[in-house]
């Protein structure tokens, strides 16, 4: 296949447009093409009067004579061969399983995890704490309205994890030798997500769709002989000393209800928010590292205003809500960027214990409330967590200790409801009311003062930040800009040490995906859980 990269045509353009594009770039005619399709698509919106979709073409010719010559003579019009990165799994190894292999946590890496494993007869046992996708929401929808938390099944825990009730954005930064990015963006596209995502340099799904994909996924673990169990809180592990070598290898699993699930080989997929989990795990011989991570709050703007100043004021109104990423420091030289960028979205109340109170980002596949928010959040170390470490504690659960800290003051501040502030009431440290930004929400929201629940260094390095992508985004610091407090589960604070093996120092343990510190988002976490279910197929015959 023949590649054509850097093909720029205005966004109003055509179809017939783009093939004669492809057409003028390889000097052929249509008749000469057997096949072609979209591998990349972006939008180069650096000048506003002419706006431009870049593409990435792979394109197949109808005789090989002719895509030789092409590439012999192509490289001056950015064509060159193409070869798509090839997904393989492993061939099952010589190992007897004793028993299917457990995975815990049904977000996007244990539901990958599994998913992979259930296709290549591995009929694992996948466990989640909360519940089906379908019942969650209406429980999740039910706490917005009412205030009543469900502590097992709320917006960070149930099928599809934290995830579902996010953007459902599915870009990543991770290196894709290995074909993961692309497996990841098939399976979806297999259980129902639209096959744009296959292509788009931002592709998102939305909480809408991600509902359905996450049990269409379900129900194809359970049709190749997994399972999956729903309400089913993990709460300790079952382990045995080998005598020979002194190491600990794992057996099973005990739930709540005291049942217990066995097998040598356990999935710990159990995402950022299992607090519960860590603490258990804390008190086992599992090395555990404290990790960085950041905090902030979540801002609103008006999405019109954001759509202007990324796309210009007669952009088409097909392009969308526009979305924006931004990155600075202050001067104390802390990070400070946007994170979780939601256009057309809402600020949720993301939580999961009582008396705490967290926000998070969430759009639906349409992108189409008023509003555009971001989480603006400020670099953290183990330094700063240092101060909340309680007595009798383990120094690796600092991080979430300073967490809950914070959580703790924002269900104060807000009277148990999102509290809210006008940047210009934040940096006069004031409570004020609300302007021309009016909240987002999904959950009650309530005017109160967020310098009340952050350290000092964090609100004076939020200001910065805030006044520093002012002169990005024109009015991105304005008086109005809506401020959600807190963000404080932007990724783990903890992550669970593992070989190159993938297991953990309790053999048979297998630390995946974002909770265990190896992923930042669903498709990193999605590839995560490819890479355990390698690791184990590589090991261990299917039954």
């Amino acid at each position: 296949m023949i590649q054509i990269s850097q093909l720029k045509l205005p966004v109003s353009h055509t179809r017939e447009q783009l093939l004669h594009k492809i057409e003028k770039a390889l000097h052929a005619r249509s008749s000469d093409i057997s096949e072609w399709r979209i591998l990349k698509k972006s939008i180069d919106a650096r000048d506003k009067s002419q706006l431009l979709f870049v593409y990435t073409i792979g394109v197949s010719m109808s005789s090989k004579k002719s895509e030789r010559q092409i590439l012999i003579r192509g490289g001056k019009n950015h064509v060159s061969a193409y070869s798509a990165p090839q997904y393989h799994f492993p061939e099952g190894g010589s190992r007897e399983l004793s028993a299917p292999p457990i995975v815990i946590g049904s977000g996007p890496a244990g539901l990958f995890c599994a998913w992979e494993l259930a296709m290549h007869g591995y009929r694992p046992v996948l466990l989640e704490r909360g519940q089906s996708a379908s019942e969650r929401r209406l429980t999740v929808e039910h706490f917005w309205e009412t205030g009543e938390l469900d502590l097992n099944s709320n917006v960070q825990f149930g099928e599809g994890g934290a995830g579902t009730f996010s953007d459902g954005k599915l870009n990543t930064v991770v290196k894709d030798k290995f074909g993961r990015n692309h497996e990841v963006l098939r399976i979806f596209v297999q259980a129902g997500a639209p096959e744009n995502i296959l292509y788009d340099s931002k592709p998102h799904l939305g909480t809408d769709l991600l509902v359905h994909i996450v049990e269409t996924l379900r129900n194809q673990i359970i049709s190749k002989g997994g399972e999956v169990h729903f309400q089913t809180n993990v709460t300790d592990l079952l382990t045995r000393a080998d005598a020979l070598t002194d190491e600990i290898h794992v057996t099973g699993v005990r739930t709540a209800s005291g049942r217990e699930f066995y097998s040598d080989n356990v999935v710990l997929a159990i995402g950022h928010s299992a607090r519960d989990t860590f603490e258990m795990l804390s008190g086992k011989q599992l090395l555990m590292e404290s990790k960085p991570f950041a905090v902030g709050v979540r801002v609103e703007h008006l999405q019109s205003m954001i759509n202007r100043d990324q796309y210009g004021p007669d952009a088409p109104d097909f392009l969308g809500a526009a979305p924006y990423k931004l990155t600075g420091s202050s001067e104390s030289g802390r990070g400070v960027y946007s994170f979780c960028m939601c256009p057309g979205g809402y600020v949720v109340n993301a939580s999961s214990e009582p008396g705490k109170l967290a926000v998070n980002g969430m759009s639906y596949h349409a992108r189409d409330s008023r509003n555009a928010n971001s989480a603006i959040v400020v670099s953290v170390t183990p330094d700063d967590f240092r101060a909340y470490h309680q007595d009798g504690k383990p120094e690796v659960l600092n991080g979430m200790f300073f967490q809950r800290s914070l959580e703790s003051l924002a269900f104060r501040e807000g009277q148990s409801r999102i509290p809210v502030q006008r940047f210009e009431d934040f940096r006069k440290n004031r409570v004020g009311g609300i302007g021309a930004v009016e909240p987002c929400s999904k959950g009650g929201f309530r005017c109160a003062n967020i310098r009340n629940i952050l350290p000092d260094y964090l609100t004076e390095s939020l200001e910065q930040g805030m006044l520093g992508f002012d002169r990005k985004i024109p009015g991105f610091a304005g008086d109005d800009a809506l401020l959600s407090g807190v963000e404080s589960r932007t990724s783990s604070p903890i992550r669970i040490v593992r070989d190159e093996t993938l297991q953990s120092t309790i053999r048979g343990l297998y630390p995946c995906g974002e909770g265990a510190g190896y992923a930042g988002g669903i498709t990193s976490a999605a590839m995560d859980g490819l890479k355990v279910a390698e690791k184990i197929s590589s090991i261990y015959k299917a039954f």
